[in-house]
Formats: C-alpha cells, sequence, structure tokens
C-alpha cells in the first residue's frame, strides 16, 4: 500500500502495519456506503448508539464508523479520507499520538475517532492551538458531524458557540474559503453549558482549563460547565502536553489597590545598569543585584539601609522592577494596546488577553510602559496542563512533530506514538543553514536573498521568533523596495487568509510563530488554476526561510 518499510524504522512499521487489516474492511465497505442514500447514511448514527447500548463495543463498532464520517465527508466537503487519515485515526482512538506531517490533513483525521467515540453521549473534546482555529474547524467540520445528526459546541475566550447548519444560503461561500476563514453565519452564540453539552466540543487548552477551575470555585451546582471528562483529542500534542506541561493556569482576583511603590521603582530600576548594577541570567530567567545597584538604589530611595530600613518589600519591588525592565521586553513577552499590556504567547505567538504575569511582575512592567497599574491580586485556584490532561479517561494526540519526546509522552502520560507515513513522498528541500556574525548582517541578507526570489515571482514565507524582529525585517524589506505582508499577534484576525494567500506569485509574508496553524498554503492561491499553480511550481514552489 505504502513504501512503509524504506522509511521508518521496524517497530513504526509493525505498528503501522497491525492497522492495515481495518483499513481494507472500511474501504471494502466504502461501495456499498456510496449506494445509501442520504436518509440511510444518516440513520447510521442511531443504529450505532442502539448497538452501542446493547453491549456492542467501540471497536467493533470501528470500521463501519470510519466509513460512515469518509462517506459523510465526501458529500459534505468534498473531501475523502486517505489511507494513513484512517490509520492516524485509529492511532488516536486507541489512545496513542498520530505523528502526522504538514499538510496530511490532521483536522480531517480528527473527524473520524471523534464521530467513533461521540456516539456514546458523553462527549468528546477536541483541543487546538488557538480560538481561531477552534471556530474554523467547528464551521468546517460541523458540516460531516451535523449531516450524520451529531451537535458541535466551541469554547472561546470571550463566547461559546454552537454550529448551527440552518444557513444553507451561504453554504456556497463556505466552500470556497472553509479552510482559512470563519464564517459565523453556521456559528450560533449559547451558554457555555450548552457548549460543553453538545457532543463535540472544540476549544484551546487554555479555555478548558480555565473552565475546570471556574467549576471547582463555583458554590452554584447550576452554574457548572463542563461535564465528564471522556476523550480528548488534542492538536499539537507535544506543544501542550510536553513545552507547556507545567505552565500553571491561574485563576484569581483583584484584591487592593496597587500602590505607587510600582513606580517609583520603576523610576529606580530605569537608573540602574546592566553589569555594574546587576546581573542577568536569561537562561534562568533571573537577575541578581550587585552590591553598587543595592548601593544605587537606597540612594534614590533616600535610606541607609533598604533591608533593615524597608524590609522584604521594598527588596522585592526592586527586584521586580528590574526584572521587568531586563527580561520583559516590548513586542516580544508583551504588547501595549488600549492602555493595557498584554501577554503575547511564547508558544503560539498570539495575545493572551485577560491573562496577567503574578507576583507584581505586571504590575512592574505596567509602570514601566507608564499605562494604568492595574489592582494587585490573590490566587484563588491552580492547575497544569499536566494534571488537567490526566483527568481524562482517554487520551489521543496529533502533532508533526512527537517522535523526539516519544520517551516522554510513554512514562508521563502512557501514551504511545506511532509516525504515520505521508499519502504521497515528501518533495521538499531542506537546504543548508547560513550563520552570520551579526544581526543586523543576517536580516541584510535574508532581505537580499528575498529580493532575489521576488524578482522571478517566487512566492516567500519567512518565520521570525517575535513582533520586535518581524517588523525589523519589514523595515529591511522596505528599503529594498519589496511588496510584502507582515503577520504578528497584532494583526491575528486575519491570519487564516493572509497564510492561505502566501502561495501567489510574488508573494511575501513574514510571520511569528502563530503562522496560521493549520491552514494549508496552495501554490498560486486558494482559487488557483492548473495553469497557475504550475507557474509557481516552475519558479520553485513556496520558499520557507527561518530566521
Amino acid at each position: 500500500m505504502f513504501g512503509i518499510t524504506k522509511i521508518f524504522g521496524d517497530q513504526n512499521t509493525k505498528t503501522v502495519n497491525t492497522y492495515l487489516p481495518l483499513v481494507k474492511k472500511i474501504n471494502d465497505l466504502e461501495q456499498s456506503y456510496i449506494a445509501l442514500s442520504d436518509e440511510a447514511l444518516k440513520a447510521k448514527t442511531a443504529e450505532f448508539k442502539d448497538r452501542l447500548a446493547r453491549g456492542e463495543t467501540l471497536d467493533a463498532l470501528l470500521p463501519e464508523a470510519f466509513a460512515t464520517v469518509r462517506e459523510a465527508s465526501k458529500r459534505t466537503l468534498g473531501q475523502r479520507h486517505f489511507d494513513v487519515q484512517l490509520i492516524g485515526g485509529m492511532i488516536m482512538h486507541n489512545a496513542g499520538i498520530a505523528e502526522m506531517k504538514t499538510g496530511e490533513g490532521k483536522t480531517l483525521v480528527a473527524t473520524l475517532p471523534a464521530y467513533l467515540n461521540a456516539l456514546t453521549g458523553n462527549g468528546v473534546h477536541i483541543v487546538t492551538v488557538n480560538d481561531y482555529l477552534s471556530r474554523r474547524d467547528a464551521g468546517w467540520m460541523g458540516q460531516i458531524y451535523s449531516f450524520l445528526g451529531l451537535h458541535v459546541g466551541v469554547i472561546n475566550h470571550d463566547a461559546s458557540l454552537l454550529y448551527d447548519p440552518t444557513h444553507q444560503e451561504k453554504d456556497k461561500e463556505r466552500d470556497g474559503v472553509a479552510a482559512f476563514k470563519v464564517v459565523y453565519d453556521f456559528l450560533r452564540p449559547v451558554s457555555r453549558k450548552e457548549a460543553y453539552a453538545a457532543d463535540i466540543t472544540y476549544g484551546t487548552n487554555n479555555e478548558f482549563g480555565f473552565d475546570y477551575l471556574r467549576d471547582n470555585i463555583d458554590y452554584d451546582v447550576n452554574n457548572l460547565r463542563q461535564r465528564e471528562y471522556n476523550f480528548a483529542i488534542v492538536d499539537e500534542i507535544d506543544s501542550i502536553l510536553i513545552d507547556e506541561a507545567r505552565t500553571p493556569l491561574i485563576i484569581s482576583a483583584p484584591t487592593v489597590e496597587s500602590e505607587n511603590l510600582y513606580a517609583t521603582f520603576a523610576g529606580i530600576a530605569e537608573k540602574l545598569n546592566e553589569g555594574t548594577d546587576f546581573e542577568v541570567d536569561e537562561k534562568l530567567r533571573a537577575i541578581t543585584l550587585t552590591d553598587d545597584g543595592i548601593t544605587k538604589a537606597e540612594k534614590l530611595l533616600g535610606i541607609d539601609n533598604i533591608y533593615t530600613e524597608k524590609g522584604i518589600k521594598y527588596v522585592h519591588h526592586l527586584e521586580t522592577a528590574v526584572k521587568a525592565k531586563a527580561l520583559f521586553k516590548r513586542e516580544k513577552e508583551y504588547v501595549v494596546r488600549d492602555d493595557e499590556v498584554m501577554i503575547v504567547d511564547e508558544f503560539t505567538g498570539r495575545l493572551q488577553p485577560g491573562r496577567r504575569w503574578s507576583e507584581g511582575l505586571h504590575q512592574a512592567i505596567e509602570a514601566k510602559e507608564g499605562v494604568t497599574v492595574q489592582k494587585e491580586s490573590r490566587t484563588y485556584a491552580s492547575i497544569t496542563f499536566q494534571n488537567y490532561f490526566r483527568l481524562y479517561k482517554k487520551l489521543g494526540g496529533m502533532t508533526g512533530t512527537a517522535l523526539t519526546s516519544k520517551e516522554e509522552f510513554r512514562k508521563v502520560y502512557q501514551l504511545e506514538t506511532v509516525s504515520v507515513p505521508t499519502n504521497k513522498p515528501v518533495m521538499r528541500q531542506d537546504l543548508n543553514d547560513y550563520i552570520f556574525q551579526t544581526e543586523i548582517g543576517k536580516f541584510k541578507a535574508v532581505a537580499r536573498k528575498i529580493k532575489e526570489l521576488n524578482k522571478t515571482g517566487q512566492p516567500v514565507l519567512v518565520g521570525t521568533v517575535s513582533i520586535e524582529k518581524n517588523e525589523l525585517l519589514g523595515e529591511f524589506l522596505q528599503r529594498e523596495g519589496v511588496k510584502h505582508q507582515i503577520l504578528n499577534a497584532k494583526n491575528h484576525e486575519k491570519e487564516g487568509e493572509i497564510i492561505a494567500m502566501a502561495g501567489i506569485k510574488g508573494a511575501v509574508t513574514i510571520a511569528t510563530n502563530m503562522a496560521g496553524r493549520g491552514v494549508d498554503i496552495k501554490l498560486g492561491g486558494p482559487d488557483a488554476s492548473d495553469t497557475e499553480r504550475e507557474e509557481i511550481r516552475k519558479v520553485g514552489g513556496l520558499f520557507v526561510l527561518g530566521t
């Protein structure tokens, strides 16, 4: 079926091969399912639920359920699950992690185990990396679930929604843009509780975690949002369960007005110099005040000894103010918008509205930036992602990069990782890296290279590490006279559309690590003709440049 043994190691090949008989069963059912009317196909859901109630297992239903989803997808989306996508779905159903390369259609793969496990009526949570993708996927994949009689909910930071299939007049518009744009007519605002009561609920790890905490500090049982933790499918699972595993989600509430000490110490920190007054440990994200720095701060405060005269409170304020100055950079760790300091998520590059650093750090940054210093807060509830996702009876996931963390997944979460072969051979060419003596030299070289490629019409996608570097490279390209599109946390509302257009002839797109995850970049653009696609292939396809 595929040239698996040439690409993967023996154990992985054996695991993949165990799924091949089931793939054959599903394929054998395909012709009989094509012959079914829409009504007969929709009736399969009620049939499966009845068989489950009579004692049949999900594993026994798997071939028929997967064949049902595949046929429903063909009729609603015009997309047929490939054999490798069926394997990915089986791995996740068996509480495993499917490593699938970028562009292999993980969004579509998730519909298979989600539908099968939703048949129990206990709910399925599909965890996406950002609010935009949860809305997009619910509005896009919701067509399959809705056709088969299941309800789909969405949990976002500022809204909870339910998939509403009634706007059929918009269906044609959605078919053209659903992969990169949310058509809101198909999403109806509902209560949080209703969104969780749906058969399948899309949302981010943050929102699922915070709702768990809110439920645990609520006094009224009628206000509880979530129900049992049955099955979760986690997208980019290595990012959430490994990189961010120990990240605490904290619910806090304002307690007392912030003192003007934050402004006082922000002024003092501004007068202290790195190297002489304090030292920075970038790796540990810590600062250490030197004796000279402490002496200078004492003079500025007009006291002889900060430790004996003012105590730990003043020392904490001083250290926090210096930390805010030395380690937290505007346009990298945070942005300032509407008189407010907003955190930029280091893993996704997205803004985190409503989230604040603890222990006075957020107030120290607000004082540094000269915006309104908000009230100090007190922590009421906290949980890490690692502990939250252990609540689920069954956990599955998908990502493009899981094998490097295979041992950790096995030891910590008892999850097996399986690398799924690609549907077609990988055509990407990986070129050698270039190392420059200075950052300015690097950006000049990058701008020259982009200009050179742009003259041929080859589309270019550039990755940068922060908003600051993103905009700096934009300035270099402006000097070179290269038209370009910038994507970062400041204009994230249109990220899907910006990234979807990155394959158009002559397009230059500079993105942070938020780079429209989950959006396909098609050569020539989303609506390109065969001729336009071939034109881009001839000039070398999409050129991806990491900085």
